[in-house]
């Protein structure tokens, strides 16, 4: 299991590892309509966007097997003074395999490293509870909880789980 910086040419297979994994994890949570609605676009979009014209600081992470990219996570600086982890996902089917825990602790490294004494923190549906036992695993905290605005037309609840600074993982 490879882990490397992703650049432009891994948008498409970003945004479909992404669309993917929404619908997995988020079936019951966001509304079907835009769960079977032009997701994967709306992703490509996102991705395609960000890797074009990378935001200063960001960085995108990719586990790449055989068979291909089976999980990401995206990092970017805040204009707070704290570091997002905004992105981790590992292919469905993928989960448990030791995926989402090495990209975290790379990202967790990475950020220390590129952006030290800065906090890194992350937002989570309230309704993702499994997400939620994974980070508390890793020693994030909740830290604040409010309503997350979707553009598409919808909200839902949401926490915030952060890391100490002097949290090793």
């Amino acid at each position: 299991m490879e882990i490397r910086l992703g650049g432009r040419n891994d948008a498409a297979d970003i945004a479909a590892l992404h669309a993917e994994s929404w619908r997995t994890a988020y079936a019951g949570i966001m509304p079907a309509d835009f769960l079977d609605g032009p997701l994967l676009e709306d992703r490509l979009e996102l991705w395609a966007g960000r890797l074009d014209d990378p935001l200063p600081g960001a960085a995108l992470f990719v586990v790449e097997t055989a068979s291909g990219i089976d999980g990401f996570a995206y990092v970017v600086p805040r204009p707070d003074d704290r570091v997002l982890l905004d992105n981790l996902h590992a292919r469905p089917g993928r989960t448990g395999s030791g995926i989402g825990g090495r990209l975290l602790s790379h990202a967790l490294a990475w950020a220390a490293d590129e952006h030290p004494r800065k906090v890194v923190y992350l937002e989570v549906l309230r309704a993702n509870t499994r997400a939620i036992a994974f980070y508390e695993r890793y020693g994030a905290a909740r830290t604040d909880e409010r309503v997350c605005q979707f553009d598409q037309g919808f909200e839902l609840p949401e926490l915030e789980y952060s890391w100490p600074i002097t949290t090793p993982v």
